[in-house]
C-alpha cells in the first residue's frame, strides 16, 4: 500500500528532484499532503480525487497520506498532481505500474482527467537530465520545450488515462523531438530593420559600437526624434542568440509562464520596456516566494527604458549593482535566490519636463527650477554606468521624405559580428565576453593608449570632470571603435569619438 514516484519543483528558475511518497491506509477518507506545500499543492486533493473518478478509476476512500520529499525544501504550484494520481492508483492497487522509480513526471490535472501545461518544464527537464533520469512525462502542451534538452526521452500525455496506459504498458507513445536547427531558422527573424529609419546616422553608428561591444546607451531628445524606434531596432543588429544562450533565456520565460505554448525556445533578442510607473520588485524581481524581474526577462537582450527620468529615483537606483554584476539576488527570510540579469541598457529622455529646452523648433516653457527637478532623478552613479551619452535631433523634413533607405540592419549587424570576431579572440574564445565587461586590469591590458590619445584623454578628464568609473567607461569605449575600424591600437581619434559619447555629462 505504498508507491514511490519521482517528480520536480521550481525554486526560482532551477528545478529540484523531489521524490513523491503514497501511503494508504485506515478508514478515514482524507488525502493528506505533507512536505512543505503551498496552497496550489494542498487544493490538488480535489483536483486528483475528480480526475481519477472521471477517468473512470475507482478512487480508495481510506486515508491516503502524500510525503514531498526532500521535506524541508518549499514546494510550489500544480506540477505535482500527476505523479499523486498516479501514485494513488499505484498504492491502492488498481493499476500495475512497473518501474515507476525510473520516471520521473509533471503535470497538472484538471477535473476531468485532462493534463494540463506548468511553468518551468524546461528548467525541470535540464535537472532531470542532470540527475540521471532517462525518461519524463510531461504535458502533451510542454512536451516540445521540455524535447529541447538532448539526453532524456520526452513523453507527452494529454490526460490521465494516457498516462496509466503509457506506464503499464498498454499504450505505446513516440518520445517528442524538436528540431533545433530548423526552430532557429524559422524564429530567428526580426520585422524591423533599422533601414525604416529616416536620418539620424549619427545615432546609428552610435548604436552599432553599443552592440559591437555590449555598451550601455541614454538618448535625449525632443518627443517624436525616434528614440523609440531605433531602440527596438537594435536587437536585429546584435550577434545571433547561441543554443546555450537561448536555453538560458527561454528557461526565465518558461519559470515565469510568458513562454508561448507553441513556442519550444527563444530564438531572438528579448526587448523589455517596462512603463516607467513599474515598482522596483517588478524590474528586479521579487514576491514572497523570488521570481524574476524585467531585469532577467531582458537576459542577454536589451532593457528599454523610456522616460528615464519619469522613474522612480529608488527604483532607478536598484539596477545599478545589476549593471556591474549582470545577476539579481533577491534575499528573503525563507530563501535567497540569485537570477541571471545580462543585458544591455538603452535609456531614453527629453531634456526636460516639456521635451523642448534647447529645440531650434519650439520654445520651451519650463523653468529652471523644473528642469533641474527633472533631471535630479538622475544620479551621477546611474550615468557613470552608462557608456554613451547621446543626443537625438529631431528629424528635418527633407530627410523625412527622403525615398532612399538608410544603413539596414544587416549590414550593422555585420559590422557587429567583425567587432564581436575581434574580441572573442581577445577574451580567448569566450564568446560571451565584451569589451563592455572588461575588468581594471584587463583594461590596462588591452587598452594601451598612445601619447597623444593619452594626453586626449587626460584633457577631457580634466574638461569634463570625469570620475575614475567615467575614464575606465572611455577606454571601452574607444577600444570597441578601433575594433569597429580593424585597429590594433587606440588612435586619437577613437579616444575623440568616445569622449564625444560622453556630452551629456556636463547637462547632469
Amino acid at each position: 500500500m505504498l508507491a514511490r514516484l519521482n517528480s520536480l519543483t521550481l525554486s526560482g528558475i532551477e528545478g529540484h528532484i523531489c521524490e513523491v511518497e503514497v501511503h494508504i491506509s485506515g478508514d478515514d477518507t482524507r488525502l493528506l499532503i505533507v512536505g512543505l506545500p503551498d496552497a496550489a499543492i494542498k487544493e490538488s486533493c480535489e483536483r486528483v480525487r475528480s480526475a481519477l473518478i472521471n477517468s473512470g478509476f475507482k478512487y480508495p476512500f481510506e486515508q491516503i497520506t502524500v510525503n514531498l520529499a526532500p521535506a524541508d525544501l518549499k514546494k510550489e504550484g500544480p506540477a505535482f498532481d500527476l505523479s499523486i494520481g498516479v501514485g494513488i492508483l499505484s498504492a491502492s492497487g488498481a493499476v500495475q505500474l512497473e518501474g515507476l522509480k525510473n520516471e520521473i513526471m509533471v503535470g497538472e490535472l484538471a477535473l476531468d482527467g485532462r493534463v494540463r501545461p506548468v511553468n518551468g518544464v524546461l528548467s525541470m527537464a535540464m535537472s532531470a537530465k542532470a540527475a540521471g533520469f532517462e525518461r519524463m512525462i510531461v504535458p502533451i502542451e510542454n512536451a516540445p520545450e521540455a524535447a529541447v534538452v538532448q539526453g532524456i526521452d520526452i513523453f507527452g500525455v494529454g490526460s490521465l488515462t494516457e498516462a496509466v496506459g503509457f506506464l503499464s504498458g498498454n499504450l505505446p507513445i513516440e518520445p517528442t523531438y524538436t528540431d533545433i536547427d530548423k526552430l532557429f531558422e524559422i524564429k530567428r527573424k526580426y520585422d524591423i530593420d533599422f533601414e525604416d529609419v529616416k536620418g539620424q546616422e549619427t545615432v546609428k553608428r552610435a548604436l552599432t559600437i553599443a552592440a559591437a561591444g555590449g555598451h550601455n546607451v541614454m538618448m535625449m531628445g525632443p518627443p517624436g526624434s525616434g528614440k523609440t524606434m531605433l531602440s527596438k531596432r537594435v536587437a536585429s543588429i546584435l550577434p545571433e542568440l547561441s543554443l546555450e544562450e537561448s536555453l538560458e533565456t527561454t528557461r526565465i520565460y518558461s519559470s515565469v509562464g510568458l513562454l508561448e505554448r507553441e513556442q519550444a525556445l527563444i530564438a531572438t533578442r528579448p526587448f523589455r520596456s517596462p512603463h516607467h510607473s513599474a515598482s522596483a520588485p517588478a524590474l528586479i524581481g521579487g514576491s514572497a516566494h523570488p521570481r524574476p524581474g524585467e531585469l532577467s526577462l531582458a537576459h542577454h537582450g536589451i532593457l528599454f527604458l523610456d522616460e528615464f527620468p519619469e522613474f522612480s529615483r529608488n527604483v532607478l537606483e536598484t539596477i545599478r549593482q545589476p549593471l556591474e554584476d549582470s545577476q539579481v539576488t533577491i534575499a528573503r527570510a525563507q530563501a535567497t535566490v540569485t537570477f541571471p540579469a545580462d543585458f544591455m541598457l538603452i535609456a531614453s529622455a527629453n531634456p526636460c519636463p516639456c521635451g523642448y529646452y534647447g529645440s531650434t523648433q519650439k520654445e520651451c516653457r519650463c523653468t529652471p527650477a523644473q528642469i533641474e527637478k527633472y533631471l535630479s532623478k538622475l544620479s551621477g552613479p546611474l550615468l557613470d554606468r552608462i557608456d554613451i551619452q547621446i543626443e537625438v535631433p529631431a528629424v528635418d523634413y527633407r530627410a523625412l521624405r527622403n525615398k532612399a533607405k538608410g544603413q539596414s540592419s544587416a549590414s550593422m549587424r555585420g559590422q557587429v559580428n567583425q567587432a564581436r570576431n575581434v574580441q572573442r579572440n581577445r577574451f580567448k574564445g569566450d564568446s560571451r565576453r565584451v569589451n563592455a565587461g572588461m575588468s581594471h586590469r584587463e583594461i590596462e591590458v588591452f587598452c594601451e593608449l598612445e601619447p597623444k590619445s593619452e594626453l586626449m584623454l587626460k584633457s577631457a578628464m580634466n574638461d569634463l570632470s570625469l570620475s575614475a568609473r567615467a575614464h575606465d567607461k572611455i577606454c571601452k569605449l574607444a577600444r570597441t571603435i578601433a575594433d569597429l575600424a580593424g585597429s590594433e591600437a587606440i588612435r586619437p581619434e577613437h579616444i575623440g569619438e568616445a569622449v564625444s559619447y560622453r556630452r551629456l555629462d556636463k547637462m547632469f
